[in-house]
């Protein structure tokens, strides 16, 4: 069958991560399973798409903290939360720090796969926008000093003989290193030139 999936299912409760092993993995998920936050932090699994499990309440880090940790690396993986006994305050914390959903045991599995699949879809979203970003800052990075200014420039809206002001050169200059700023960015336009420098100002968290 198909791998649709990688799911990082945290739960101390062997046999609820038992059945949920088996049943996810009749939907085509690759479940992986962990009794404890500690052991998936040390294990760092990585695929795509991917997504975790995680339970609430559990000895040692709890999954509001392992949520927590892992915001503070920057790790977007996409969190689901399933718990026993939550206080209403601590579904509130987790979907407010990112979490896509929040289960209450005994909760429906067809329900729950639905949101799994949901979240591995986010998970392939933020995947290829991080591949974006990487191609762009690596094209901006093969630039010289000079086609950097220049590109500068270019997304101000400035044309050739005001950039040749500004930097001490020709129009005609201005024009060749406009030429090769382009075509190393990979724009058609302009516009486009200002798409790409709004994304690398925006940067991207590594997932």
């Amino acid at each position: 069958m198909e791998i649709k999936g990688h799911v990082y299912l945290i739960e101390d409760d062997l046999s609820v991560q038992k059945s949920l092993v088996r049943a996810l993995s009749k939907q085509g998920l690759e479940v992986i399973g962990f009794t404890t936050a500690t052991a998936f932090l040390a294990a760092a699994p990585k695929h795509t798409p991917e997504m975790i499990l995680l339970d609430m309440q559990m000895p040692g880090l709890t999954g509001l903290q392992l949520q927590e940790k892992m915001n503070k690396q920057s790790r977007l993986t996409p969190i689901i939360f399933i718990s026993g006994q939550s206080h209403p305050q601590q579904i509130i914390e987790s979907l407010k720090k990112g979490a896509v959903d929040f289960f209450l045991k005994p909760f429906n599995l067809a329900d729950l796969t639905k949101a799994i699949f949901r979240a591995l879809e986010l998970d392939q979203g933020h995947a290829r926008r991080l591949k974006l970003h990487h191609s762009i800052a690596d094209r901006f990075s093969k630039l010289t000093e000079r086609e950097k200014e220049v590109f500068e420039l270019l997304t101000l809206g400035l044309m050739n003989i005001k950039i040749g002001e500004i930097l001490g050169i020709a129009p005609a200059t201005v024009k060749i290193f406009k030429a090769n700023v382009m075509r190393k960015m990979q724009a058609d336009s302009e516009q486009d030139l200002v798409l790409l420098k709004v994304e690398l100002k925006r940067g991207f968290r590594a997932s």
